[in-house]
């Protein structure tokens, strides 16, 4: 059964062959959500009622996994993206986006960590997330830099990065709650231009 670099399916499965990898699907977003990214991949397949050698013929790797398992979550933050696109406050729309990021690193413990390791890495499974949140991000922060907002040295590279470690920072900080609001808002102050013109709008999206 072949399957593409990221774990999805290359060519159209038997019936019985896509019942085993909506079952590893759903067995790994619930073992990620419980333990974390880390979570045995042994225990994943005897929940789906397969073999580990099955998990693999679908899945290459964890990345492979985490990234099938992480779709959804990255179709929807490029659909807001696309939203957020019109906005004519471009820096709070960027904003905003970047905090949705953070709050879907915190719903699988690890997440930030494995972006964050992986972000400019086009060989790694993950980039099949990586890269079309790169490219969706790159047009928010163009827009935010045209209009004299952030400054133009700043790079969707290096931002995906502060954000990742944002996620990864509030992640080993359960306790409070509101850290990652206050690291992000802190982090794009330092992106600011003296004098953005984004509708008196700062980069803290206030």
């Amino acid at each position: 059964m072949a399957t593409s670099q990221a774990g999805a399916p290359a060519r159209p499965m038997r019936a019985d062959a896509r019942r085993n990898y909506g079952r590893l699907l759903a067995e790994a977003r619930a073992a990620f959500a419980e333990h974390g990214t880390d979570a045995s991949l042994e225990d994943v397949a005897r929940r789906a009622g397969v073999g580990i050698g099955t998990l693999y013929r679908h899945f290459p790797s964890r990345h492979a996994l985490m990234s099938a398992v992480f779709q959804e979550a990255v179709t929807a933050l490029i659909t807001r993206s696309r939203e957020l696109a019109g906005s004519d406050r471009p820096c709070a729309a960027l904003v905003e986006w970047l905090g949705a990021i953070v709050t879907h690193a915190g719903e699988y413990r690890g997440v930030a960590q494995a972006l964050m390791s992986t972000c400019r890495d086009e060989t790694s499974a993950l980039a099949r997330c990586n890269t079309p949140l790169r490219e969706a991000g790159s047009t928010l922060l163009d827009r935010a830099q045209s209009s004299g907002a952030v400054r133009p040295d700043v790079s969707i590279d290096d931002l995906m990065q502060l954000t990742n470690a944002i996620a990864l920072a509030a992640e080993q900080s359960p306790d409070d709650p509101g850290l990652a609001a206050r690291l992000l808002r802190l982090t794009l102050r330092g992106l600011a231009n003296s004098s953005p013109t984004d509708g008196g709008s700062s980069p803290s999206g206030d």
